[in-house]
């Protein structure tokens, strides 16, 4: 209907405009025979393209059956997170949000963006349950625990644009499929077959034979250590690290040469436990050889696995670090009814309180805010 009237209202304006102009009659000498074209004209296309900006969310809800305790009506939220430029928030209800949905779990996704912005916010959203693993499904609760991903898609603007090229591409027979990129894949054969290897490390009794050249590029701290000063003999060809675990030193070259993390290989009662521990570890390396990106996926990692008795050393983790996404996990997840309480009677907190005096003022500063 919208498409009717302004169409409409664009071709009366044309025939107003066509009526108002003074139209002089010419003579037949003077009119020129209109121009002969051999080639008719070519067709175009244009094409009206959404711009979309694209991110998910995964909230967690450890200890389901506590938030059962809450009134019908009432929220916990998670963390802000940000997509296509604007602040959102999943909000869980878990007694539903009114009564006649008192027998059922609400989740609500919500724009939190204050002041509220300047017309309307197109989006869409999916929410999936997911396993311990992270993958979709329908069992629901596993060990008084389940998570919620939220997929969501804004729209940033809608653009027009010239199609013809593209239509024409697209109609175009293809003789030739072209893989994605096997590069990781390459190097990481590389790295496990250590061919043209130029420097050993020895770590917790164990040797990895890798190149320099990539070491160098992928982290300056590599490339200071390895290539300062042009060491020479043996002290350029053998380095001891005392200080890690072999197998957080294993994914950490692993991550060097192909950008991604191995697949754990745990039992899955230990696989959960067993990740938050590696990322750990592996953001201590991180932070340590200068690799940002294997940082934030360590940050993001530990984020998703937060709970009454890990708060306390992942907050001093945070800490020590300079994790601020980390440490905003760590006190959104202590706003929650009850689990202040909890993590204080850890041995954990004891130790935090002691160790990080200034951090557990900042805090309570935060926390008493709220």
């Amino acid at each position: 209907m919208l498409l009717d009237v302004l169409v409409s209202l664009a071709f009366a304006d044309c025939i107003t405009n066509l009526a108002n102009k003074i139209i002089e009659p010419q003579s037949p000498s003077s009119r020129s025979p209109p121009a002969m074209s051999m080639t008719p004209p070519a067709s175009t296309t244009s094409a009206i393209v959404a711009n979309t900006a694209s991110s998910s969310h995964v909230l967690k809800i450890d200890g389901y059956s506590r938030t059962k305790g809450l009134a019908t009506g009432v929220h916990l939220r998670s963390c802000s997170f940000a997509v296509g430029g604007h602040s959102w928030h999943i909000a869980y209800l878990p007694n539903g949000d009114c009564l006649e949905r008192a027998d059922y779990i609400s989740i609500f996704l919500v724009l939190d963006d204050a002041p509220p912005v300047a017309g309307p916010v197109l989006a869409q959203f999916t929410m999936s349950l997911l396993d311990r693993g992270g993958k979709p499904s329908r069992n629901l609760l596993k060990d008084d625990c389940f998570s919620v991903r939220c997929d969501v898609s804004v729209v940033t603007e809608f653009r027009a644009e010239d199609a013809s090229s593209a239509a024409a591409a697209a109609a175009a027979p293809s003789f030739v499929a072209v893989p994605p990129s096997d590069l990781p894949r390459h190097l990481g054969d590389l790295l496990a077959s250590g061919q043209g290897a130029d420097v050993q490390f020895r770590v917790d009794g164990e040797e990895f034979a890798a190149h320099r050249c990539v070491l160098a590029v992928r982290s300056p701290v590599f490339g200071a250590e390895l290539f300062g000063a042009m060491k020479e003999g043996r002290e350029a060809h053998l380095v001891v690290i005392d200080d890690m675990r072999a197998d957080v030193f294993r994914n950490l070259l692993h991550f060097v040469y192909t950008d991604a993390l191995p697949e754990p290989n745990k039992p899955p009662g230990r696989q959960e436990e067993e990740e938050a521990l590696m990322a750990q570890h592996l953001l201590v390396a991180a932070d340590r050889y200068g690799m940002e990106r294997l940082k934030l996926i360590c940050e993001e990692a530990l984020c998703r696995h937060i709970d009454v008795g890990t708060l306390a050393t992942t907050l001093a983790l945070a800490e020590q670090h300079r994790c601020q996404g980390l440490k905003d996990a760590c006190v959104e997840f202590l706003k929650a009814p009850g689990a202040l309480n909890a993590v204080m009677a850890t041995d954990g907190f004891d130790h935090l309180a002691v160790s990080c005096p200034g951090l557990m003022k900042e805090l309570m500063s935060k926390l008493a805010a709220r």
